[in-house]
């Protein structure tokens, strides 16, 4: 399984899905914590003036309610106006008829009950200029809810006053400061936490589109390999699917050994419909061929049975003796042309793989000597001298009558082209699992610029004197077929004095 990498493929130049995955998230928390950071500054400030309003309101009502009741002086009234003066930072004062202090959540009696009666005479005057720094933000019966600034610090206070019951009177007081305070407090510690989050979210988010992208990552690399034919790219299967991602990946996987598989099909198809079509030109190139060369070979012999026949028609020579050479002439040349026409069909068929080779295994000592022998008439009207060894028998694998065929077109290659001492030389040398058969006769060597085309279809390297024994030029392209067809070695080589033919036959 081939493993995937960033280089094996040409990635074009885009956003990856993980740069966007990670990107959209950030910029989302980006986004929500500036929203978070300026509805806190525009609006937390008067969320904290809200809630101390209301927190002021509940205390003065706690207040008016336990003076009503009659429970100002209980332990219970106490422990809860404590506990609301202490949550929202609160002073209270509560004076009666006669100006005595009732209940206070504060050491500085003194200035709240100052307080308390300049509220009061402000009101019942409704004088400003030195008390212009109070603005009324409620106004209701038996209350009075404003925002004062002390005008010796500038401090900013939210009061609520009035007169509760049988003429006691209440203050309630709590700092604008704290509110201001805290809200920058919060503001900078949420600015804080928020970088903080920022960051740790943006590595998580990078982490988690990493693992989320990393199977998409792999499936578009595979099916870049893909789009190459190269169906070496495999998705790393998992035990079990896990989610649709992982089941996609193993449908590439099969996705990509069925396009593998279809177009090795298609290739072998492709590979022999190619092979078809070099056959079936060869095989009309061959075809012309052959019409060509046996049209040309037939020619001559054609010609002269035609002209013979002519002659002893129109009775040219009325003696027995002339008319015995011109019937003798004919009978010679149709002769010639049935041995011809018989050696083309058996070259066709073996070209055109018309003709089985059967393999058997047989003694090539024993078929040698039985057609030397049977060839022995030949040898002796042409006065040759044939050498065969007494050699044991050798077994060889091959086709016994097609090995027969090419030994005889060698030996009658070599009657034909004998000279010199007129010797045939058959000999057998073996090598490893092979048996070479080499036929030698004495003459002269075949010319160099002729031993590539000898093995050629009606070649001939002396024309006169192959038309003088009838050769056809077809012996030795008949040897190429069948040696060729069983896949076994053959040659020729030149000797001073002579040349040699040879074949080569499996011995195991």
């Amino acid at each position: 399984m081939k493993k995937l990498d960033d280089n094996s493929t040409n990635i074009k130049k885009t956003h990856s899905i993980r740069f966007e995955i990670s990107a959209t998230f950030i910029s989302i928390m980006f986004l929500t914590f500036g929203l978070i950071l300026l509805i806190n500054l525009f609006f937390m400030e008067k969320f904290y003036v809200q809630n101390k309003r209301e927190a002021i309101i509940q205390a003065y009502r706690s207040i008016a309610q336990a003076i009503t009741d009659g429970d100002i002086a209980s332990e219970d009234f106490d422990q809860e106006i404590s506990h609301i003066c202490e949550r929202y930072n609160i002073e209270m004062i509560v004076l009666d008829a006669d100006s005595k202090t009732v209940k206070s959540s504060t050491s500085n009696v003194e200035f709240l009950a100052k307080l308390l009666w300049e509220n009061m005479l402000t009101s019942s005057s409704n004088t400003t200029g030195e008390f212009e720094t109070r603005e009324i933000l409620d106004y209701g019966d038996g209350y009075t809810l404003q925002m004062d600034i002390d005008r010796t610090t500038g401090r900013k206070y939210l009061d609520m006053w009035g007169v509760v019951g049988s003429g006691n009177l209440v203050l309630v007081r709590s700092t604008m400061e704290s509110i201001k305070d805290n809200v920058i407090i919060s503001n900078t510690f949420m600015a804080y936490v928020g970088i903080i989050a920022i960051v740790v979210g943006s590595i998580f988010i990078l982490y988690i589109s990493k693992k989320v992208t990393e199977p998409i990552k792999r499936l578009y690399l595979i099916s870049d390999q893909m789009k190459k034919l190269n169906f070496e790219a495999k998705y790393e299967n998992l035990e079990s699917y896990s989610n649709e991602i992982d089941v996609l990946g193993q449908n590439m996987n099969e996705l990509s050994e069925t396009l593998e598989s279809t177009i090795k099909e298609l290739k072998k198809a492709n590979i022999a419909l190619k092979h078809d079509i070099a056959r079936k030109e060869e095989i009309d190139e061959m075809r012309k061929e052959f019409l060509s060369n046996v049209s040309h070979e037939l020619k001559t012999p054609i010609a002269l049975i035609q002209g013979y026949a002519e002659g002893l028609k129109e009775g040219i020579n009325d003696d027995e003796e002339s008319r015995n050479f011109y019937c003798e002439v004919i009978m010679d040349e149709a002769s010639k042309m049935n041995i011809m026409v018989k050696k083309l069909l058996t070259l066709n068929q073996l070209e055109f793989g018309n003709d089985s080779t059967n393999m058997d295994r047989f003694d090539i000592v024993d078929m040698i000597r039985n057609y030397i022998k049977s060839a022995e008439l030949l040898a002796k009207q042409k006065d040759v001298t044939i050498k065969f060894e007494d050699y044991e028998p050798i077994f060889v694998w091959g086709d016994e009558f097609k090995i027969e065929e090419v030994l005889q077109n060698f030996y009658s290659n070599a009657l034909n082209h004998i000279d010199g001492d007129k010797i045939i030389e058959i000999k057998l040398i073996q090598e490893d699992n092979h048996v070479r058969v080499s036929v030698f006769n004495t003459g002269k060597p075949i010319p160099e610029e002729s031993l590539d085309h000898i093995w050629e279809k009606f070649y001939k390297v002396d024309k006169a004197r192959t038309r003088e024994y009838g050769g056809s030029g077809v012996g030795l392209s008949i040897v190429k077929a069948i040696m060729e067809g069983m896949h076994q070695a053959y040659g020729v080589k030149n000797y001073d004095n002579g040349v040699e033919f040879y074949f080569e036959l499996e011995t195991k």
